[in-house]
């Protein structure tokens, strides 16, 4: 009996992704959930395990190949196969990668021409909403396949610049790699990370404002009770936390800056589901801990270290990386001192944190070194006024500097 393997749902708004690897190679034997493919998408790697025990007797999408969800990524034959069965098994994978080299030979000029018939449903259906000329589409998919970010590439470009659609032709072809560089695709997720922060620049009007903090309080709190805190909770006391809960202290204050436009409308959302923008090697993904004001001080960092393993892991699911109301971004971990952080849509607000550093500053009429960190605050003035943007960064501020208001709800 065969038991055909399928893209499992993979959540709101994604409706295809790529085989970035196979774990077996036909004729293998299979164990049922055992991992065989890890499936790349915009947002996360989703691992497809074996629907059943058996032998991978066919691969239907090979390894680059576009897919959409629901559809063949291969085959399992029930029962074991004996060693003259296993040669014929491999023939279906052959089959399915003997017609490649066609099209990529016969298009070796022409490299931004795109095959819209073997593209995903995504793209395709993006290309007929908008009455796109395929063929003048630049395509990163593998042979010449259309990917929905391309489609959006386009529609974006034709957006902002359809008169100069002639003049930037010249650009889409790539460039032959030199001899001492290495040409690498971009993974669906780098893909779409640069595809998020142009549409957050195109379409926000984006501003940033900035304060900085005196952390000698939090510093404080953390050396005297992180002992007890761990010992207690499991969890070491860090930063994350405390600026969690001070910037729900501001968004209760101040509630456009957790709202977001749609349409010609204002969302105002009476819930505070905090974006935490967490790095790994693949691309910065930004998994949400929801309810964050329900939640107490270790709780917060329970989750936050729960999905910072799993972010390290490629483990996260669609679910914990969707919606979110507010992100906050550390780049203080990496040394930054400063920096201007891009909102994440459709939010309309996002906290850059940064370095601690010993600085002079002026208390009262004395000069003393404080350990002082810059924060910044990335708006979308459509939303937010200039005195709301403020006032909630000076309200975090106050938070932050006077730990007691948190714990206090004040």
């Amino acid at each position: 009996m065969a038991t055909e393997i399928k893209v499992p749902p993979l959540g709101e708004s994604v409706t295809e992704g790529t085989v970035a690897r196979w774990l077996k190679k036909v004729g293998d034997s299979v164990k049922i959930d055992e991992t065989l493919i890890e499936f790349e998408t915009d947002k996360v790697t989703v691992d497809v395990p074996s629907p059943t025990n058996g032998v991978l007797s066919e691969i239907s999408a090979p390894e680059g190949t576009n897919v959409a969800v629901g559809g063949l990524l291969g085959v399992i034959t029930e029962g074991a196969v004996d060693a003259k069965a296993a040669p014929a098994a491999v023939a279906p994978a052959a089959k399915v990668e003997a017609p490649k080299p066609a099209p990529a030979a016969a298009s070796p000029a022409p490299a931004a021409t795109s095959d819209l018939d073997r593209s995903g449903p995504a793209a395709r259906k993006l290309v007929e909403e908008n009455k796109l000329d395929a063929a003048s589409i630049p395509a990163t998919g593998k042979d010449g396949r259309l990917t929905k970010g391309d489609v959006l590439g386009a529609i974006e470009k034709g957006a902002t610049a359809a008169p100069a659609a002639a003049a930037a032709a010249p650009v889409a072809p790539a460039r032959e790699a030199g001899p001492r560089e290495q040409r690498v695709k971009m993974t669906r997720l780098r893909q779409r990370i640069a595809q998020r922060l142009k549409e957050a620049q195109n379409t926000a009007a984006m501003l940033t404002t900035f304060n900085e903090v005196d952390m000698t309080a939090i510093l404080a709190i953390r050396e005297q009770y992180k002992e007890g805190f761990e010992k207690k909770h499991g969890v070491k006391l860090g930063f994350m936390s405390f600026f969690v809960k001070a910037c729900i202290a501001g968004l209760k204050e101040l509630p456009a800056v957790n709202a977001e436009i749609s349409g010609d409308e204002l969302i105002y959302k009476n819930y505070y589901d905090i974006g935490v923008a967490v790095g790994t090697e693949n691309g910065l993904v930004v998994p949400v801990v929801r309810d964050a004001d329900l939640m107490s001080f270790s709780d917060i960092e329970k989750q936050i270290g729960v999905y910072g393993k799993k972010a390290r892991d490629g483990k996260l699911s669609m679910a914990e990386l969707t919606g979110g109301t507010f992100t906050i971004s550390n780049g203080g971990v990496y040394g930054s001192l400063m920096s201007t952080p891009i909102l994440n849509t459709p939010q309309s607000g996002i906290l850059g944190m940064h370095k601690t550093q010993k600085r002079p500053v002026a208390i009262g009429d004395k000069i003393e070194i404080r350990p002082m960190m810059y924060l910044a605050l990335s708006y979308d003035h459509r939303v937010i006024d200039g005195r709301e943007a403020v006032t909630f960064l000076v309200r975090v501020k106050d938070a932050l500097e006077d730990p007691q208001r948190l714990l206090l709800d004040m």
